[in-house]
């Protein structure tokens, strides 16, 4: 059987160096074909694309992560014309989205400027025709649908998902793709998740370098990881593992164009 993996969403450029090293020299054993990097902002962007020129297994995504205090106007300008600059090499844009962790912990945080941003880069990736990594979840993920569909993106990909199940139907209906992290193997939210969503629009991922419980507590966090988690979606689907890894991995490439 084929058991290839594909990280859809890892942060390599927050790694150490000699984290990162760990990472990159321990793939081919891991059995991890192709890493999804994702950025920050401008300078992670730039930091990405140098890790890409430097290892082809490496894929590129821009964008600013929506969990830190919006960027100045001068910065949002650059970073959309890095993008332009640099569209032929990048994969996808991401990391955007809207706040949920930075608006819970700072009640007073509005999220409209968020949404404006986010409308800026869902316009862009249209325009480009490029898919777009999405951080929304809970009551986020509506506005965020509303976003897509008001432009008809359908590449959508909402990394490391939680919402109600009426959001969750919404994004199956709309052919969106999702991704897991490995709790799902301890985490009943994200089992519960994985058991409704067509498995045909089912990514993993590690969101790495974050840190995960259970067998993997107090372990830098490795694409290898995946495996496990292929093995817990196979059990909750009740499919063979050799299917999971063949669907997983096919979606992958499709929806990247790997």
């Amino acid at each position: 059987m084929s058991d290839r993996i594909i990280d859809s969403h890892i942060h390599l450029d927050m790694y150490s160096q000699k984290e990162r090293q760990r990472v990159l020299s321990g793939l081919e054993l891991a059995k991890v074909d192709t890493l999804i990097c994702v950025s920050n902002h401008l300078k992670s962007s730039k930091e990405t694309l140098r890790l890409a020129h430097e290892d082809s297994r490496i894929k590129s995504a821009f964008g600013f992560h929506p969990e830190q205090s919006l960027p100045a106007d001068y910065e949002t300008a650059e970073l959309l014309s890095f993008i332009e600059q640099n569209q032929q090499e990048m994969i996808a844009i991401g990391e955007v989205g809207l706040p949920y962790y930075l608006r819970q912990d700072n009640k007073g945080v509005s999220i409209d400027a968020y949404v404006e941003l986010l409308e800026i880069f869902i316009r862009k990736a249209a325009a480009l025709d490029k898919p777009i990594i999405l951080h929304a979840i809970y009551e986020g993920a509506p506005i965020v649908c509303d976003l897509l569909e008001k432009y008809s993106v359908t590449d959508a990909h909402f990394h490391w998902f939680k919402g109600d199940s009426k959001t969750i139907e919404r994004m199956a209906k709309n052919g969106y793709s999702l991704s897991v992290t490995p709790d799902v193997v301890y985490e009943k939210e994200i089992q519960d998740l994985v058991s409704a969503y067509p498995l045909s629009r089912v990514m993993v991922e590690t969101d790495g370098p974050w840190p995960f419980d259970g067998v993997f507590k107090g372990k830098m966090t490795h694409p290898g990881m995946i495996h496990k988690s292929i093995e817990k979606i196979s059990e909750l689907r009740n499919v063979s593992v050799e299917s999971a890894y063949s669907q997983i991995y096919d979606n992958t490439c499709r929806f990247y164009k790997l």
